[in-house]
Formats: C-alpha cells, structure tokens, sequence
C-alpha cells in the first residue's frame, strides 16, 4: 500500500511511501486484539479494593443482648454480618488482575489493528517537523489543515520530542507517542493514526 506524504500545511509533498505488508497487510485477528487489549486494561487495574471481614472490623467483644428471653434472635457479637456494622461476608480482597499474553499473540495483535487502520484509511504520513517552542496552536493547526481537528487521532514520532510531546498535551483528541511504545489499545483507541514519515522506519524495526 503506498501512502502521499503531506506537509504541515496539508498539502501533498510530491512524495511517496509504501507501507510494510509484514506490518500493514496483515489478515486482521480480531480474537488476538480481544486478548491484548483485554490483558492491557486488565493490568491497568491497581486491584487494591478490600472490605473488612467480621475478624478485622473494631468492637464486638461483648455479647450484646442475653442470650434467651429478649425475643430476638441469638446474637454473640455486634460486628457479626447480620448486624449493622458487622464485617462483609466474601468482601472484595486485594488482588491482582494481571494477565498475560505471549510476544508472539501481541504482536500480531499490534498487526492486526494497523493493518485494519490502514484498510479504512485511516493512516497518514507528514513529514518530519520540529518546533521552536511550547505552544499549543501549531500543533492545533496541522490538525486542522489535515482534517482532524475533531477526530481522536495518535501522533506518531519516532523519537520522544519534549517540545512536540508539550505542545499537544492539551489538545483533548490528540494522543502523541513514540512509534515502538505503542500499543494494540492505543491504536483501536484512535480514529486516525498520524506517522510523521520516518516514524514508519521507527515502527518496521520494532514490529517486522
């Protein structure tokens, strides 16, 4: 598949990129982006939730009424779970939620959900730019001059820009990584995929 590669101004540059089919034509494996997404959210999870059993809530350590002749039922203790107060009967405990998936699942995973992008059309390649400074309405303005100011888009760089990665941090629908740190959710979680052009080197090394 072959890509025109545009400039901040939205224009094409005359110039030409073909994609990798090992990484962009791929047969997509919906099952093996289900796994990796769903292992990545799941370790997202901190899993420190915990309810107090009746062995760890304070007090109770007198019986509370006689044990005949009040017309209640029987009661030894104030924290037990049938009272108000008592301890949680199988209350959430701290755990953890991770689950993992083997390299070879993931990176078909990575494959799959470029490969997909890249069928919609949903990729595009700009050239490589730098900023000046920290500001935010540059990087608005590529948005806007590539048509996607109103869509979740994910900026790839190749390498990490501090002043780039600064400048688009306010901008709610743009999301910007470095090519080999993406992930199968970063790319589903996105409606258009934004390479700068020797990102795709980036992402054949760490992917072919």
């Amino acid at each position: 598949m072959e890509l025109k590669v545009l400039n901040t101004s939205g224009t094409e540059t005359g110039e030409v990129v073909t994609l990798n089919e090992e990484i962009f034509g791929v047969e997509v494996s919906e099952h093996a982006m289900y796994l990796d997404v769903k292992s990545i959210l799941a370790n997202r999870r901190q899993g420190t939730h915990k309810a107090k059993t009746r062995a760890q809530v304070r007090g109770g350590g007198r019986k509370p009424y006689r044990q005949k002749g009040t017309g209640n039922a029987r009661q030894g203790s104030t924290r037990s779970p049938l009272m108000i107060g008592g301890g949680t009967i199988f209350g959430p405990q701290p755990r953890s939620y991770d689950q993992k998936v083997n390299k070879k699942v993931k990176l078909l995973a990575r494959r799959s959900a470029l490969s997909a992008k890249a069928k919609a059309g949903k990729i595009l390649v700009i050239e490589d730019f730098r900023l000046d400074a920290i500001k935010t309405k540059p990087v608005a303005e590529i948005l806007k001059n590539l048509g996607l100011e109103q869509k979740k888009t994910l900026m790839l760089t190749p390498e990490y820009d501090m002043i780039i990665a600064r400048s688009g941090k306010n901008i709610p629908v743009l999301n910007i990584m470095t090519a080999d740190k993406i992930s199968t959710y970063d790319i589903l979680n996105s409606n258009a995929i934004l390479f700068q052009k020797t990102a795709l080197t980036k992402i054949e090394d760490t992917l072919g």
